[in-house]
């Protein structure tokens, strides 16, 4: 029997220890606190067909899609993200998703990959949590080992072509005081959604109750602390199974694939993040 690793073996690990545990299916968890200054990345594979209608999907939602990079057809290699990273098995899991339906989970794609396939890699909020905690704000779901929880909200992404549907958005408790603080990091970070959409009253935005996410796990919020709402990569999986394309592909949400290349990575589409909190 094949030995599995868990997370708190890879937690202190180098970038090529845990690629290497992912790589080879030893470790299938959610990629929160791993290799710290490497950039993460959610993914989103589609047949050539609707790759330009995808790309223009992400232009039109830079927060929550913001490109990190695009692959050529049929290859499994990004190029913004490093030489030697492999789409196919560098995710700690992925989707794959038949007619817009969730089909199966698996480790790898080795036996699904398709010639004309176009790999979008899309950054993840899970960067932005190693600049918080070096400031000292504490990421409950890494404390309780669980995925970041997510939501769908209300807010409705602009469609293009099959692609559309509402953004999902994940939810970190952040104490009252450091609100503005959070703002100012996240900010530096666009190509990890930047700073988040929404504070406090998730109502607003759609969710009737912040203890049932739609996917991960619900967390702890303690005293003093506000639910902080960032737009999230798992966006383009609800724009997936509104297109019921024949066969797409997604990382598992929490299972991200970790890049060669360092956190600090820009978007290819830059966009407005100064909207000011008012608490």
């Amino acid at each position: 029997m094949v030995q599995t690793v868990n997370y708190s073996e890879l937690v202190e690990r180098d970038f090529a220890a845990v690629r290497s545990a992912i790589r080879s299916g030893l470790y299938t968890g959610h990629t929160a606190g791993l290799a710290k200054g490497h950039l993460q990345c959610n993914l989103a594979i589609v047949s050539g067909d609707l790759a330009d209608d995808f790309h223009e999907f992400c232009r039109l939602n830079p927060k929550s899609c913001p490109l990190a990079g695009v692959s050529e057809p049929g290859k499994p290699q990004v190029e913004r993200l490093g030489e030697t990273v492999d789409i196919r098995t560098d995710a700690a899991r992925y989707n794959i998703y038949r007619d817009g339906v969730l089909a199966e989970q698996v480790p790898d794609l080795i036996d699904v990959w398709q010639p004309d396939f176009v790999a979008f890699a899309i950054g993840c909020s899970f960067t932005f949590e190693n600049a918080l905690l070096r400031a000292g704000i504490s990421m409950r779901h890494i404390e309780m080992d669980v995925t970041v929880p997510m939501y769908r909200s209300s807010i409705k992404t602009v469609p293009c072509g099959p692609f559309g549907g509402d953004t999902v958005v994940s939810m970190r408790p952040i104490h009252e005081d450091r609100i503005d603080e959070v703002f100012e990091i996240c900010r530096s970070y666009p190509l990890a959604h930047g700073a988040p959409l929404h504070f406090g009253a998730p109502e607003e935005i759609g969710i009737a109750d912040v203890g049932k996410p739609d996917w991960g796990n619900a967390v702890d919020i303690g005293e003093g602390e506000v639910p902080l709402f960032w737009a999230c990569g798992v966006t383009p999986q609800v724009a997936i199974m509104q297109a019921k394309s024949a066969l797409s592909i997604t990382h598992a949400p929490g299972a991200m694939l970790i890049a060669e290349v360092s956190e600090q990575c820009a978007p290819i589409y830059p966009y407005n993040d100064n909207k000011k909190p008012t608490f």
